[in-house]
């Protein structure tokens, strides 16, 4: 499986693979809303643990366990947020898809929902992976009905990290 950051384009979104040279500006304008972090563990509260948290993403890039996005409103070409694929394991076929969020401007909009279609055909189809997990936390009731919406089957553990995934069997 070839992990290379590819561009992934759809009517609405296109994800672009994360370069803070390129989407910084963009992403410090919509990324400092408290409410984008309320249900994940990374507390960004300022511009550089915004960047520190972008970094780490890269990082984990680098590493080849993680391959984040920016994501962009077509229609304006402007940052609406990012995502990305992590906890890549080769050696089982799996990727998860997470760590996604939107300007609040972007939310409720089908730039999300097409996101994740993409980023699945492209875990299926081109990476050929046989699991695809869509995370969230628990708690976060708006999330993991967007994820539902999508068609994902639910597993509600109380120590799930990861409630919903899509199988190549399930599709």
């Amino acid at each position: 499986m070839d992990f290379t950051p590819v561009v992934l384009e759809g009517r609405h979104v296109r994800l672009e693979p994360l370069d803070l040279a390129k989407h910084w500006d963009g992403l410090r304008t919509v990324g400092l809303a408290p409410e984008l972090w309320r249900y994940t563990s990374s507390k960004v509260t300022s511009e550089q643990s915004l960047r520190t948290y972008l970094e780490r993403a890269l990082d984990e890039q680098a590493r080849g366990v993680s391959v984040p996005f920016a994501t962009i409103q077509r229609e304006t070409g402007r940052v609406a947020g990012s995502t990305r694929f992590g906890n890549i394991m080769r050696e089982h076929r799996r990727a998860e898809i997470g760590w996604t969020w939107l300007g609040l401007d972007y939310q409720r909009s089908a730039l999300n929902t097409e996101a994740k279609l993409l980023l699945m055909r492209h875990a299926f189809e081109e990476w050929d992976v046989f699991r695809v997990a869509i995370c969230t936390d628990a708690l976060n009731e708006r999330s993991r009905r967007a994820i539902e919406r999508l068609g994902a089957v639910g597993v509600r553990l109380a120590t799930d990290t990861c409630p919903c995934s899509v199988s190549a069997a399930s599709r």
